[in-house]
């Protein structure tokens, strides 16, 4: 077992990478088992739709689905024939109408065309890959909710620039990962019924070799795999895949950004959240102190990688005529994989979320790193209304350069300035100088988000 397995060439295959950068269960779904089990389901579909309006016989139509059986196909015949024909369908033709009886046999494929088999079969495997992605999606959700709600009111630095800015809650930035992701919930919902449509069109997509039926089937044959019936045939109308594709892209993308955010908040100088630890996780080879970050490279890896099946399968919707030269091939290869790396990002996301050790007290810590200067602008918020913005802003910013200059905390610069102290009591610039008075609407934004979340779930 073992060594087949180092006979593997990508990381998705890979014995040793295995789970890092996709998920085992999305590999089954894009297995060849899988592909072949998505044509013969295919196949057998068009044939009941057929049996049932009296096209071919209702006896040919059970023995085909009889004989659709992966055990009844001779793979190495079939890809010594692929080989030579070239296309993929004909070798499963062949196979399959050699499995029936003489009758059946010839009605197999009756009135279809390769792209017909192919793309319905693919879409059959997108519908099973969007429920395993929409599960663990709910889960991501659910993490990022709790973490919000746990930290609505933990006050940490928001930064500008890579700098620190102005207080925050932990909570407002979880909330707006949240958002984020309650979008592309969204999204996934509306592109579902533009996406998980079959193809039953015949060479050159008018049907016409089923002559006045030929509606009649399609409709028959979708309602059988359960799928949506397209109004004009998209042999060469690949937006909906485009847009699949796209929202593959735009929550890894997503989980990219949250994935360097906690990066960067795990560095030493920082140090405010770390991904779950147990021993010898993320320890290096040669430092022994240090505790990386592990699936944060992996998920930030995937999101780069990603944009580039963007670009490809744009190209793969500039087609010509009724059918293209090379536009299928393009999807064949970059679906399937855009599908298991972002399983890979997704399942390393929730494994972050789920633990994230969250270090409040670090974060209160770091609120005062530069002597209090984070606090500037509620110092200089509490005298605008006194002596204006613009006069405010010019003697707060003179106070904290000085502070800064001087390397001493700006409480005690801003004491020594009358132009600010002949306007403030001390108490009320110890309060204005307090983080936790200084977050704005954060904590109604968390809450807004949190309901919106409570919402969309009664609805369900």
């Amino acid at each position: 077992m073992l060594e087949t397995s180092l006979t593997a060439t990508t990381l998705s295959d890979s014995f040793y990478y295995s789970g890092m950068f996709s998920d085992q269960k999305m590999a089954g779904v894009f297995s060849e088992k899988s592909r072949l089990e998505s044509w013969l389901k295919t196949e057998v579909a068009l044939a009941v739709a057929e049996a049932s309006l009296g096209i071919i016989p209702v006896s040919a139509a059970e023995n085909i689905e009889a004989s659709a059986r992966l055990e009844n196909l001779d793979l190495e015949a079939m890809k010594e024939e692929f080989d030579k024909v070239g296309f993929p369908i004909m070798p499963l033709v062949h196979q399959l109408a050699k499995a029936c009886d003489p009758e059946a046999a010839r009605f197999v494929h009756w009135g279809s065309t390769t792209q017909d088999i192919i793309d319905t079969g693919l879409v059959l495997q997108m519908r099973e890959a969007l429920r395993l992605l929409e599960h663990d999606l709910d889960e991501i959700i659910d993490a990022m909710a709790t973490l919000a709600g746990d930290h609505r009111n933990t006050v940490m630095a928001g930064r500008t620039f890579q700098q620190q800015a102005a207080p925050i809650t932990f909570g407002y930035k979880v909330a707006v990962w949240l958002d984020e992701m309650l979008r592309h919930k969204k999204r996934l919902e509306e592109l579902k019924p533009r996406v998980l449509v079959g193809q039953c069109a015949g060479a050159i997509g008018t049907l016409a070799t089923l002559g006045e039926n030929g509606v009649a089937v399609q409709q028959a044959m979708m309602k059988e795999l359960g799928l949506g019936c397209p109004d004009v045939t998209w042999h060469t109308a690949r937006d909906g895949w485009a847009e699949l594709v796209n929202w593959l892209v735009l929550v890894t993308s997503t989980l990219g950004k949250v994935a360097t955010e906690i990066a960067t908040l795990m560095r030493t100088e920082v140090n405010e959240v770390r991904e779950p630890y147990e021993k010898g996780r993320g320890a290096s080879s040669t430092l022994p102190q240090k505790r990386n970050p592990i699936a944060c490279p992996r998920i930030i890896s995937i999101a780069h990688r990603m944009r580039e099946f963007s670009g490809s399968q744009f190209s793969a919707m500039i087609q010509e005529h009724e059918r293209a030269v090379g536009a299928m091939p393009i999807e064949w290869m970059i679906i399937p994989e855009a599908f298991m790396l972002a399983s890979g990002s997704i399942s390393q996301s929730l494994s972050i979320l789920k633990e994230l050790d969250v270090d409040a007290d670090q974060m209160r810590a770091n609120l005062n790193l530069n002597g209090g200067l984070l606090m500037a602008e509620a110092v200089m918020m509490g005298i605008a209304p006194i002596i204006g913005r613009n006069q405010a802003h010019d003697v707060v910013f003179g106070a904290a350069g000085r502070a800064n200059d001087a390397g001493i905390e700006f409480r005690e610069e801003l004491l020594k300035d009358n132009q600010i102290m002949q306007h403030l009591s001390v108490e009320k610039l110890d309060e204005l100088l307090d983080p936790a008075n200084y977050t704005g609407s954060a904590t109604a934004m968390v809450d807004a988000v949190l309901g919106k979340l409570k919402n969309n779930r009664s609805k369900l």
